[in-house]
């Protein structure tokens, strides 16, 4: 997917959604020796739990062999019969030690990147049939670079080994003169021994390689400025269809707004900057309703309609600011304006002869 486009081009970082996309396709941060690790740990474990007991099982299921070759019976039927019995008792006894390394397998996968399910890796693909790709790929740079990580791993594990072999090459001689069982135990020491040193030599190559492998996932999915505008236009909408429905919207609310003026019961001024205008029904509203609100060109227009209508126009410019800061279009005003509005309704209604004076 990734492979298409002009690397040049691709100087920003992915999105969340071309990684998602990329996922779907089964292009992953993927490690190698990372899932070689978690292998290793997981062969190290099942030797730490059940390597002693299935060493000492082994030697006593071959001990026959070795001590007592005489007894074998080496008929067809016999013959048969025993290599049943030993299959058996090796399955029983190396069983844990595979399904434990099987289930280190799988974690070895699902620790990187969880459970994948793409059809898109196993596609046929004829493109991948090319000789002259197989070459480029064989002695390309990154073959040549996948070389030397191959050497450079043997090196560090082989050092990593060799220390703990080297101090014991002179107890090794030894081994063949102790019993089966010491012979099991000791190996099976031994071999712990140097499964640790294998895998801490492994755990700093599968750190490097995990890095690696991220910085080149997030490399090749990077996206152009384009792709990110386009992505952004597919998710969130054309930014500037986006403005024009919401200049649509607003041009609306003002109309909306300036035909409710004429039913106003008195405008509030600031008086030039802003206008309110409030609607309240004697016994049929609990509070003054805003029925309009605008700043500066949008507050003229409503005196001007106000005007035109006789709807009442007063100006205190400290409740003209509060509410418009605090009541919306269509909401009543809040409590802490009632007695300031009330004073100013009860002023119009007198000034109009709706309230007769006390």
């Amino acid at each position: 997917m990734a492979d298409d486009r002009d690397a040049s081009q691709q100087t920003e970082e992915p999105t969340q959604r071309r990684l998602d996309q990329a996922r779907s396709h089964g292009d992953l941060v993927k490690s190698s020796e990372l899932q070689t690790l978690v292998l290793l740990a997981g062969g190290t474990l099942a030797i730490a739990m059940f390597g002693r007991t299935a060493a000492l099982e082994l030697a006593s299921t071959f001990r026959i062999f070795l001590a007592h070759p005489d007894q074998i019976d080496v008929d067809s039927g016999g013959l048969m019969a025993l290599m049943r019995e030993l299959m058996g008792r090796m399955a029983t006894i190396l069983g844990p030690l595979f399904i434990t390394m099987m289930i280190a397998g799988l974690a070895g996968n699902l620790v990187q990147h969880g459970p994948v399910f793409t059809f898109e890796k196993i596609k046929p693909d004829l493109s991948k049939l090319s000789l002259i790709s197989g070459l480029k790929r064989m002695f390309g740079v990154d073959g040549f670079t996948n070389l030397f990580k191959g050497l450079l791993k043997i090196a560090i594990v082989g050092a990593a080994v060799w220390t703990q072999l080297w101090p014991e090459r002179g107890g090794l001689s030894a081994v063949l003169l102790q019993s089966p069982a010491g012979v099991a135990s000791d190996m099976t020491h031994l071999l712990f021994k140097v499964l640790i040193a294998a895998l801490s030599a492994m755990a700093f190559i599968a750190g490097a390689d995990y890095l690696q492998q991220r910085f080149q996932f997030m490399k090749r999915n990077r996206m152009s400025k384009q792709e990110v505008k386009e992505e952004f236009r597919q998710t969130e909408g054309d930014p500037v269809v986006k403005a024009k429905v919401r200049q649509i919207r607003m041009e609306r609310a003002k109309r909306r707004m300036i035909a409710a003026v004429p039913g106003a019961t008195v405008v509030i001024t600031n008086p030039t900057h802003f206008a309110v205008a409030l609607k309240y029904e004697s016994g049929k509203m609990a509070a003054p309703v805003c029925v309009a609100k605008g700043a500066d060109a949008l507050a003229l227009r409503i005196r001007e309609v106000a005007k035109e209508h006789n709807v009442p126009i007063v100006e205190n410019p400290p409740l003209a600011r509060a509410l418009h800061a605090t009541v919306e279009v269509d909401e009543a005003i809040p409590a802490e304006h009632y007695k300031a509005v009330a004073q100013v309704i009860g002023y119009v209604m007198r000034l109009t002869g709706k309230l007769k004076p006390n």
